[in-house]
């Protein structure tokens, strides 16, 4: 790994490269491909592909490389070159896709997209005839505020934060309730994680939850929407989970909790809950009868 800044460069499975960061003691995408999960765990299930015939808009919650937006770009422009599509990105720090295109990690993708992202990165807005779009800079929880005030209504929104357990603060019932507001009624809202805290603070935001193939792992992600239909269904294991105290969701109510406090009140709120051990769903399923 070659360090970048504050970031380890680090390769994945599919040639692609991502970020390890030192903050969160994680990488940015999965050591099993980072392109890879950019487009099954995020683009396909948000059915891009089938809405080119108008306008779309999109919301990428901590956008960081960018590489869910670069693969989305390009679903969406080769079925249709002429789809323009409305993007508005959220990020804390500027740095780090400043140094994925200095470290050229978006080249895999066409010319035409890495200039625009490149020019994103730079200016943090774009106006094309294809592509116009925002670089929000901030916490989340503040900037996806903004987003839900000006009316903005999303086809698909990319929910892409480090683990739960790592960045609880953009996992909580507060703040994917905003998220959720930011969704069209027949939009789809796809992030990685298959956590059960993650999937109730959903449902608790009003939408459906699914299951979307799993990518280099064993556990699938999660694809969101107002209604169930079409939503790809979860299995009796997955949804026994979501009756354990693992499914007690991250709270903040204030929307300014420290990571800390936010884990602290969930442990709580576990430790009082008449819901099943998380550990006796584990050795019922690991041992079934």
């Amino acid at each position: 790994m070659n360090c970048v800044k504050n970031f380890l460069l680090h390769p994945t499975d599919d040639g692609s490269f991502t970020f390890f960061s030192n903050e969160f003691s994680e990488t940015f995408h999965t050591a099993s491909g980072a392109a890879q999960e950019a487009q099954k765990k995020f683009v396909e299930p948000c059915q891009l592909a089938a809405k080119t015939d108008r306008p779309l808009k999109i919301i990428d919650i901590c956008y960081g490389l960018g590489y869910n937006t670069a693969a989305a770009l390009k679903t969406i422009w080769t079925i249709n070159p002429d789809c323009h599509v409305e993007l508005i990105a959220l990020e804390r720090d500027k740095t780090i896709p400043e140094q994925a295109i200095a470290h050229n990690l978006l080249d895999r993708w066409s010319l035409p997209i890495v200039e625009l992202l490149r020019k994103l990165a730079q200016h943090h807005q774009i106006q094309t005839p294809q592509l116009t779009a925002r670089l929000l800079l901030g916490d989340a929880r503040e900037t996806i505020g903004q987003v839900q005030r000006s009316g903005f209504q999303a086809d698909a929104i990319f929910l892409d934060p480090f683990s739960p357990p790592k960045c609880p603060q953009l996992w909580t019932v507060e703040f994917l309730s905003i998220v959720a507001r930011c969704l069209k009624t027949d939009g789809r809202l796809a992030t990685y994680s298959c956590a059960a805290s993650v999937r109730t603070a959903l449902q608790l935001a009003g939408l459906q939850v699914g299951a979307s193939n799993s990518v280099g792992r064993r556990s699938p992600g999660t694809i969101s929407s107002f209604s169930i239909r079409n939503l790809p269904p979860l299995s009796q294991q997955e949804s026994e989970h979501l009756q354990t105290r693992a499914a007690i969701p991250y709270r903040d109510p204030s929307l300014q909790d420290s990571a800390e406090l936010i884990k602290q009140r969930r442990k709580i709120e576990q430790l009082s809950s008449a819901l099943e051990p998380t550990s006796h769903w584990k050795k019922r399923w690991s041992n079934p009868s």
